[in-house]
């Protein structure tokens, strides 16, 4: 399996995971944060939604964030999420499947006009900020999930509201 492929599956793989988190988002509280530095709950979830589209299309040249604001989206609604998702992994897999070899073989760089901010080889670049910041991301939603009393459902194995284990144990016996 090549890297791209094992990316493309990790995406898949990821994905149920991901959809289940986003549809516990509650549509009435998208408004409300932790704290004042926080971002609401509608713009955490929006920006989970779009990380594989935008950061797959982002690595495929280096950027320059000369004007770029960093202000997280506001959804106008719950199904702007749910639908961002689903067109973001459609997106980032056909993005993912464009990377050629030669651009694999490249650095990835973030500049501001001519100083580099950041440079990471391509599939670095790939794994830390399409994967590892919406694995991130992820796990702040889980965590405002508890905040809300919302149930937070298994990620990676359980949670204090989700067993999967002892669920298929009990229907098993």
């Amino acid at each position: 399996m090549s890297f791209i492929e094992g990316l493309i599956e990790e995406l898949r793989a990821s994905a149920p995971v991901t959809r289940k988190l986003l549809e516990r988002v509650p549509a009435d509280k998208l408004d409300w944060k932790p704290g004042a530095k926080a971002m609401t709950l509608g713009q955490l979830a929006f920006h989970i939604a779009t990380i594989p589209g935008v950061v797959s299309g982002m690595i495929q040249n280096d950027v320059d964030i000369t004007g770029m604001d960093f202000v997280p989206s506001v959804p106008e609604s719950y199904e702007q999420i749910t639908e961002a998702f689903e067109q973001n992994l459609a997106d980032a897999e056909q993005r993912l499947r464009a990377f050629s070899d030669a651009r694999l073989a490249e650095n990835w760089k973030v500049k501001k006009g001519d100083d580099v901010m950041m440079e990471m080889p391509v599939p670095v670049a790939l794994r830390n900020i399409l994967f590892n910041h919406l694995y991130h991301h992820r796990g702040q939603l889980a965590t405002y999930f508890r905040c809300l009393d919302v149930p937070v459902p298994a990620v990676f194995g359980t949670s204090a509201d989700e067993n999967p284990f002892a669920e298929s144990a009990s229907a098993a016996g």
